[in-house]
Parts: structure tokens; C-alpha cells; sequence
């Protein structure tokens, strides 16, 4: 089975966020990526959607190089590989347009994957994103303190490994319906210390069960696979989660009990549509179609200092749930997922339920920071997903990783990381398959899970190129033993525009 990053997606184009002081930021390219439906896979984006909380008001700013700031061209090749964005200050109208308000930026990131050995058959396939994002400082251009607004806009292209190993999660974070998307069209608005909101055309995906920022990097999408990326997977499967690059009419609103961002209670709601992700319905803004409402809550702990390089290490605690209003069929209409024959289909038990619910727990910390450097340091992860038996086809959901930033002597933004996912296929469905084995059924595999793990490098030659591959090897590919486990070898490239 295949879920949109979201799906025919978990990783996404954020907005840079303008912090309430006025400074914008820009952040690395893989700082984030998502997801969209029909098979979630993600992609890497600019930065993360970031709620402006009381007391952060640390302005990170980007540096044109010197021998760029009023030139389209830069001095030097030295000075073309040190800059940060790979386009550079535009002759100084990057410059211009922040000081008025505006921030303007893109990203270019590919995943590519093939199987050597196991799976159905071997193949290699390329898939690739394009992303745009404009935001804008409202009280920088209007006087007024009325937020932020912001628009994104993707294009994806190119195809996935998963559908032909198969595979329950696809090893390609970005693989999705090739078509120019509206992803995000949102009015964001710290109203005092202790609220802030957004609404417009957004996901769930950005602030509920979603990644932590360390280094300026998404922690999730250090890895390729969307098992990990964005978003643990299986609520994607599981409900009406909408998921990076889709937009959904949505809105959600945040409390911080304390004045700070160390407690946060947040509530949303987004609008259920299974069609978003077809690739008509890019630029759909309207509510045909919609099945249901999408309804998750959250509470967050944070500890920390103001980055990453300093101060105590980041620890953050999330816990959440949902409700999904949606009449759905329940976990039986899914066993043609697993290559169950027409034939056996039709005596599935299949009924509709009205209504679905689902909770997660979400733990992540910086293990430590190297007292020599402190620019290099070690994080961990790891999450638990559970959703209603009724209608789950993967109930339970465990991921983790760890990430090491600093290799080499001279490599200090470098980094190598290490995860895992364990994906626990409905038991329902295991015992109705062994029962029609029992029956006689031939050329019938009994699903149970599909657990896998991925090693990479992550190689930055510059600060706006990311050069990342690595490997993947998958047990039970597809749920299920009829295939032999593939091992999947993956490059990534990431170019922040």
C-alpha cells in the first residue's frame, strides 16, 4: 500500500519563518520535508512552519557573501560555493525585498533509488521536487502587527521504487503525483505570549506528530526512506492526516500556558479529502469531495537553549491524538494491498464505520555536544503511532533514528545517521488470511509487518548543497515473505535555490 507524501507524498515545502521581531531566516535545504497522498513520501524544504513563540525573538539571518551583495554573479568560484543560497543576494534585491517584508525562497531536491538484489524486480527510479516559498512580514509592510502570511507552491516529477519492490512505505521520500501544487496559502498571527494561530490552505502534518529542528535541520528527514521523513507513516495511512505538499482548508491554534515555548496545548481542524492528491486537483481550494473533518490535539515539552550550539541540550516530549469524523470502510477493504487474488476478495467481511481515532508519543533529545566543537554533537529520536483496529492497516507504528553531526576533522556540518521503523500489519487481517489458508487458498501470503533500517552520509560541500546517499534494507517487503528482502541503495541531492 502506498500513501501520498503526503502521499503520493511525508516531505514538504515549509515557509521560512519571520520571527516576531521583524528578521527573517533562512534555513538549510533539507531543514524540511514531507509528505502527500496516495503514497506519502516527502520532501525537503526550506525550513519548517514555526509558530513565533514569547521570548523567541533570536534573529537568524543569512549573510550574502561580501563579493555578491551587489552583483548577479559571484566574484569568485571560492565565493559561489560559500554563499548560501546557490542563486545568491540577486544583485542585492534578496536583501531589498527582506528589509520591506518579503522573503523569497526555493529548493531543488531529488531522490533516486534501485533494488540490487530482492523485491519483485530490480529497478531504478529517479523522482525529484521544485518548491517556491514567499512569505511575507505584515507589520514590515503594513506598519501593523497582523502576522504573517505565506505561499508555497511545489512541482514534482519522476517515479517511486515502491509501487515495483513493493513496498508498505516507499524508500523515496518525495515520490508523489507529478503536477505544480499549491502547498501552502496561510495568515499565521502571534496574538500575545500566550496564543497564536493560523489559517488558510495548509496540513496537519507541520504541527501535529511532526519533526524537531536541530542544527537547523529537520530531524526526521536526515533519512530517505518515508517510513521516517515528515512524519511517523502510519497515521497517514491510517486516517485523514493531510500531509506535505497537499493544502488543505484547515486552521489550527496554539497556547502557551507559561508565556514560553517550554508548554504548548494546540488544537486543529482540516478538512478530510482522499481526492487532494490527484494530480487535477493541485490547485483545489474548496470542500468537494471532503468526507470529513480531521481533528488532532497535542501537547508539547520543550527544554533548551536558544540553538543548537549552546546552552542545555534540546529535549522535546509531544503527545497527541485525533478524531476523523469520515465514514470509511473498515481494515478488510485493504487486503488487496497484500496480493490477495480477486477471487478470496469478495468474501472479506468488509463494513463501513463511522468515525476513526488514533494517538502518538514523539521523543527526541540532543545526546550531547562535543566539548571541543561545539558545532558538532549527536541526536536521537524515536516515536510510537497507534490507530484505531477498526480501520488501521497498521495499528502500530515504531521509528527511531540517530544522527551524528561532525565526521571528519574538516567536515564539522557533515553528518552520518542511522534509523529504523517497525510497521505491525492489523491482526485482523493476518488471522483472516490464515483462516483461507486453511481453506485450501493457494498463492496467498499471510501479512504480519514490514520492518526496515537506513544508514547514510550527508555530505555539504557548500552551505546550500547537500549530497546524501545510502542504503536501505527492508524485511518482509510489502507485509508480506513472497518476495526476498531487498536492499535498496539511495542518493539524495538537495539545492537550496
Amino acid at each position: 500500500m502506498f500513501i501520498g507524501c503526503p502521499h503520493n507524498a511525508h516531505a514538504q515545502v515549509t515557509p521560512v519563518n519571520i520571527s516576531e521581531t521583524g528578521t527573517s531566516a533562512t534555513v538549510s535545504v533539507d531543514a524540511r520535508r514531507k509528505n502527500y497522498a496516495p503514497n506519502p513520501t516527502k520532501t525537503i524544504q526550506p525550513a519548517p512552519l514555526r509558530t513565533v513563540v514569547p521570548h523567541d525573538t533570536t534573529p537568524i539571518v543569512t549573510l550574502p557573501s561580501d563579493t555578491t551583495e551587489h552583483s548577479f554573479f559571484p566574484a569568485s568560484f571560492h565565493d559561489w560555493l560559500t554563499q548560501d543560497t546557490m542563486t545568491g543576494n540577486w544583485a542585492g534585491w534578496r536583501t531589498h525585498l527582506n528589509d520591506k517584508g518579503i522573503t523569497i525562497t526555493g529548493h531543488y531536491f531529488q531522490d533516486s533509488a534501485g533494488n540490487p538484489t530482492g523485491g519483485k524486480s530490480k529497478d531504478v527510479r529517479y523522482a525529484h521536487e521544485v518548491g517556491i516559498n514567499v512569505d511575507f512580514n505584515l507589520k514590515k509592510l503594513t506598519g501593523y502587527q497582523l502576522g504573517l502570511f505565506h505561499f508555497t507552491v511545489t512541482s514534482r516529477a519522476g517515479k517511486g521504487l515502491g509501487a515495483t519492490l513493493p513496498a508498505l512505505d516507499s524508500p523515496q521520500e518525495i515520490y508523489g503525483s507529478p503536477t505544480v501544487r499549491l502547498t501552502l496559502l496561510a495568515w499565521e498571527m502571534p496574538w500575545n505570549r500566550y496564543v497564536a494561530t493560523n489559517v488558510g490552505e495548509i496540513n496537519a502534518e507541520t504541527d501535529f506528530e511532526t519533526w524537531s529542528i536541530y542544527w537547523g535541520m529537520n530531524n526526521y528527514c536526515q533519512f530517505q526512506s518515508n517510513a521516517i521523513c515528515g512524519m511517523p507513516q502510519s497515521i497517514a495511512f491510517n486516517s485523514g492526516y493531510s500531509y506535505y505538499p497537499t493544502a488543505h482548508p484547515g486552521a489550527w491554534v496554539k497556547f502557551y500556558p507559561a508565556g514560553n515555548n517550554h508548554y504548548s496545548i494546540q488544537f486543529g481542524v482540516y478538512s478530510v479529502d482522499p481526492t487532494i492528491a490527484n494530480t487535477h486537483n493541485g490547485w483545489k481550494m474548496n470542500l468537494h469531495g471532503a468526507t470529513g473533518t480531521f481533528l488532532p490535539f497535542q501537547l508539547v515539552w520543550h527544554r533548551g537553549g536558544k540553538d543548537d550550539y549552546s546552552g542545555p541540550l534540546q529535549t522535546n516530549v509531544k503527545v497527541g491524538g485525533y478524531w476523523d469524523t469520515s465514514e470509511v470502510k473498515d481494515v478488510y477493504s485493504h487486503l488487496g494491498t497484500f496480493g490477495i487474488a480477486s477471487q478470496y476478495l469478495a468474501a472479506a467481511p468488509v463494513a463501513n464505520v463511522r468515525g476513526r481515532f488514533g494517538g502518538w508519543f514523539q521523543f527526541d533529545r540532543m545526546l550531547e555536544r562535543d566539548r571541543k566543537d561545539a558545532k558538532r554533537g549527536t541526536s536521537f529520536f524515536a516515536s510510537f503511532t497507534w490507530g484505531d483496529p477498526r480501520t488501521s492497516v497498521a495499528p502500530y507504528f515504531v521509528d527511531a533514528g540517530i544522527t551524528r553531526k561532525g565526521t571528519f576533522w574538516n567536515r564539522p556540518n557533515d553528518t552520518v545517521s542511522f534509523g529504523m521503523k517497525m510497521l505491525w500489519v492489523n491482526p485482523k487481517l493476518t488471522n483472516w488470511v490464515r483462516e483461507l489458508q486453511g481453506t485450501g487458498a493457494t498463492d496467498v501470503y499471510k501479512p504480519s509487518g514490514e520492518p526496515a533500517i537506513e544508514l547514510n552520509y550527508g555530505w555539504r560541500p557548500t552551505p546550500w548543497l547537500l549530497i546524501r546517499p545510502g542504503a536501505q534494507y527492508i524485511w518482509s517487503t510489502g507485509g508480506n515473505n513472497r518476495y526476498k528482502n531487498p536492499l535498496v541503495l539511495d542518493f539524495e541531492t538537495g539545492i537550496t535555490l
